[in-house]
């Protein structure tokens, strides 16, 4: 099964372990077809039970999915069951709570070409 990695920036670059937060590192702005799946790839480990992903559509809908989950072998990877999403730019608004119980949030947008 083809994984399309959608990463954002870091917005952190150096925490000192007492200040640590999980941010996303580096996006992707376009994908050619549908993923099936969203990975993205936090700074530090993530609690999945406290931790959100949301999919808006071009029109601005929310796109109906599962909960996220943490991949079994990296806390640091939460990923996100996807549908067949059609052509067009999508937003990504995420919420995570850090293995030491920080709170972080943030957006970004990526495009599916075909």
């Amino acid at each position: 099964m083809r994984r399309v990695h959608l990463l954002a920036m870091v917005m952190l670059a150096h925490a000192s372990p007492a200040f640590a937060h999980a941010f996303l590192e580096r996006p992707s702005s376009e994908v050619a077809a549908s993923p099936p799946e969203l990975s993205m790839t936090y700074t530090e480990g993530v609690e999945p039970l406290f931790s959100t992903i949301e999919v808006d559509g071009p029109n601005g809908a929310a796109i109906a999915t599962r909960k996220p989950h943490v991949a079994p072998d990296d806390n640091k990877r939460m990923g996100l069951e996807l549908p067949k999403l059609a052509p067009g730019t999508y937003t990504v608004i995420w919420h995570v709570t850090s293995v030491d119980t920080h709170k972080t949030e943030g957006h970004y947008a990526f495009t599916v070409a075909h």
